[in-house]
């Protein structure tokens, strides 16, 4: 395949951080790379070098041609597309992928803007994107805020896209689905792995498990080897007291037993050194490394105790912004201890039912019912909201020591060092702030958590995590995620909205997606049924009108009934 990115010895600095170390690689044309390592390891800066948008402080970057034409999606899409940032020439394949992602050209008039979804902001971004058909794709995290329909669509997109193009995301099943090869930066150095994303985690950890296993090797080897040299410092040690020992007159005129004691000692000090040198030697010519062991990150909860059976009811309720109706007459409850995903398509209203609950979003018709001794806590998609001038510390507002102190545990068990602790939120990756809000809320004990697309900045480690912690939560979790294993893992219930409606699930994902899929199946299989039956009565009134001639009573009939059979069998194939 030919080479289409070539990059060689990128390194960039910030103040005193080499977030990038020497990177090399090469792309090529039609490969899909997944990007991932921990949120601040430095993915989103080398898209951006790659990108054109900062500079590195050293290498080169090669493109075949040199003016590849480039499409970026940066991991924020707060930039509203309309038709004015369109190109001409794309804005028809532009509204066809608009159309293939179920948007409407309604979406793009500025009066609907304001209530445009994170998700329909996104597909908006990425038609255009594929508008303009680019022979090489930047894709920065861009599930964060897809239904699982626009997810499906990007996923077909990148497969049958004929160009390279490389991918940071956090969506283990996307990744799963896309890419062929993995690059990993951690510690500002980049790793290649060939495959998928569970490829490449069960070769890292196979890596792992065999450095591990020779390092011990070695370490056996080593620990052998010093005690041999213990051994012989010993017999030195005693050989050197031997030849320094006064003895009787008739000892002493034998010179020749304390010069043979002093030469062993010399042996014995010569081998000592030969030993360790040889040791030394191989040490540095072939010495194994102890393997870092993953950082882990660490969540925990607390909740306040069981409050009652329900803690939220809604009767009737109906929302509409203007024109457009979101959902109308919808009834629910939830329970507490309940785990609640909350799925529909982009647009459908989820982030403003959640907006109505904590009472910011008003009621259209209807009624919203909860517990007034309930403590909860919401974290929003929106990490932008943290004040970037002011410092963790600031942002905390800690009044005593305890809290500072726990505070800070929290913080370092979650990725996040004493050294950013008083640095301004704006120096934060999308993901450490994030990480930050979290760890706001688990400062305090709630019996509710409310999570907006909790882990779309979140690393991969990071999502792991979160999953343990909140599967050993006891208090009521709703979540809102298009992060499928994520819904999977946490959410045995679901609140669907579709078809303007609120509707309970009382399953989980895996299963309503199945049942959904057999629905679709079903009608297919009865379409096919009732066509085999039309071309049965089709061939059987064929055979009969060859026996009578044309214009007759009984050729006009059949010629009728035959027609009618035909437009109900060409509707039937539309």
């Amino acid at each position: 395949m030919t080479t289409v990115i070539q990059v060689k010895g990128i390194k960039k600095t910030f103040g005193e951080r080499e977030i990038l170390k020497d990177i090399h690689f090469e792309i090529r044309q039609g490969e899909k790379i997944g990007l991932v390592g921990w949120n601040g390891s430095g993915k989103t800066t080398l898209v951006n070098i790659l990108a054109g948008h900062i500079e590195q402080d050293q290498g080169s970057i090669t493109t075949w041609p040199s003016h590849l034409k480039m499409g970026y999606l940066p991991q924020s899409t707060d930039c509203p597309i309309t038709m004015d940032n369109i190109m001409v020439e794309a804005k028809e394949d532009f509204f066809h992928m608009t159309k293939r992602m179920g948007l409407s050209k309604d979406l793009l008039q500025s009066e609907q803007s304001p209530y445009l979804s994170g998700g329909e902001r996104l597909k908006l971004s990425l038609a255009n994107i594929w508008a303009n058909h680019p022979e090489f794709i930047i894709l920065d995290e861009p599930t964060n805020h897809l239904d699982l329909h626009g997810v499906q669509w990007l996923i077909d997109e990148v497969k049958s896209f004929a160009g390279a193009a490389i991918v940071i995301s956090h969506d283990r099943y996307f990744l799963d689905e896309t890419v062929t090869k993995i690059f990993e930066i951690e510690n500002g150095e980049l790793t290649i792995y060939e495959g998928n994303y569970t490829a490449y985690r069960l070769e890292k950890q196979r890596r792992y498990d065999q450095q591990l296993r020779d390092y011990n090797k070695q370490q056996r080897k080593v620990d052998m080897i010093h005690q041999q040299v213990n051994t012989l410092k010993n017999w030195s040690d005693k050989a050197h007291k031997q030849a320094g020992k006064g003895g009787s007159n008739s000892e002493n005129r034998q010179m020749g037993v304390r010069e043979f004691e002093r030469a062993k000692a010399k042996k014995k000090d010569n081998q000592v050194k030969s030993k360790l040198k040889r040791l030394n030697l191989e040490l540095s010519k072939y010495g194994i490394e102890k393997p870092k062991e993953e950082a882990s990150v660490l969540f925990q909860f607390e909740n306040a105790g069981k409050r009652g059976k329900r803690v939220l009811e809604a009767q009737g309720l109906t929302k509409q912004f203007g024109d457009r109706l979101l959902f109308e007459e919808s009834h629910f409850y939830i329970k507490h201890g309940e785990r609640i995903g909350v799925i529909g398509s982009n647009g459908t209203g989820k982030t403003t039912l959640i907006k109505m609950l904590l009472g910011e979003e008003s009621i259209t018709k209807g009624s919203f019912w909860k517990s007034e001794s309930i403590k909860l806590a919401y974290l929003s998609q929106d990490v932008l909201d943290l004040p970037e001038n002011k410092s963790i510390k600031e942002c905390f507002d800690l009044s005593n020591r305890e809290q500072s102190s726990k505070a800070r545990s929290i913080l370092v068990s979650m990725g996040i060092d004493d050294s950013k602790w008083t640095k301004p939120i704006s120096h934060l990756s999308l993901g450490e702030r994030t990480r930050v809000k979290l760890a706001e809320m688990i400062l305090q004990e709630y019996d509710l958590l409310i999570l907006d697309e909790p882990t779309n900045h979140l690393d991969l480690p990071s999502r792991e995590q979160l999953e343990e912690t909140l599967l050993q939560f006891a208090g009521t979790l709703l979540i809102v995620s298009h992060d499928r294993y994520f819904v999977e893992k946490c959410c045995d219930k679901l609140l669907s909205i579709q078809h303007k409606k609120i509707s309970r699930i009382e399953m989980g994902l895996s299963e309503f997606l199945s049942r959904e899929q057999q629905k679709t199946i079903k009608p297919k299989q009865n379409i096919q049924e009732e066509l085999a039956i039309l071309d049965h009565k089709i061939t059987e009134l064929l055979g009969r009108i060859s026996m009578y001639k044309p214009g007759t009573e009984e050729y006009v009939t059949l010629d009728q009934d035959l027609n009618a059979y035909m437009d109900q069998k060409r509707r039937l194939m539309k």
